[in-house]
């Protein structure tokens, strides 16, 4: 049997770990990959749960978005990536779910 990750999990940090201040580290080793980047962003025009279902489907489809999480209420977008994203790219993708993104929060 082979352990697998899925792309929503985070990796475990305790006493002993690589990653912590105790552990040895890993740093640079092959096939590591960095800790993810989240950024919150602001979105203009969301007023329901299906605002924030469009928004969160068109940058999910974003290569090397991990997670998304939309709320209208406030107008943040929270978005999980495996790197920075482009913004450009970002905006497209508000823009072809029907809103306008107004930078980072």
């Amino acid at each position: 049997m082979t352990a697998e990750t899925t792309k929503n999990e985070l990796p475990q940090v305790g006493a002993g770990s690589c990653c912590s201040s105790a552990g040895a580290g890993h740093a640079g080793a092959a096939g590591e990959q960095a800790a993810d980047v989240t950024t919150v962003y602001e979105v203009k025009g969301m007023s329901c749960g299906h605002c924030e279902g469009a928004v969160s489907e068109e940058l999910s489809a974003l290569d090397g978005v991990t997670s998304v999480r939309a709320v209208a209420s406030t107008g943040k977008v929270t978005v999980v990536s495996q790197a920075p994203l482009d913004e450009e790219a970002v905006r497209a993708a508000v823009d072809e779910a029907g809103y306008e993104l107004l930078g980072t929060a």
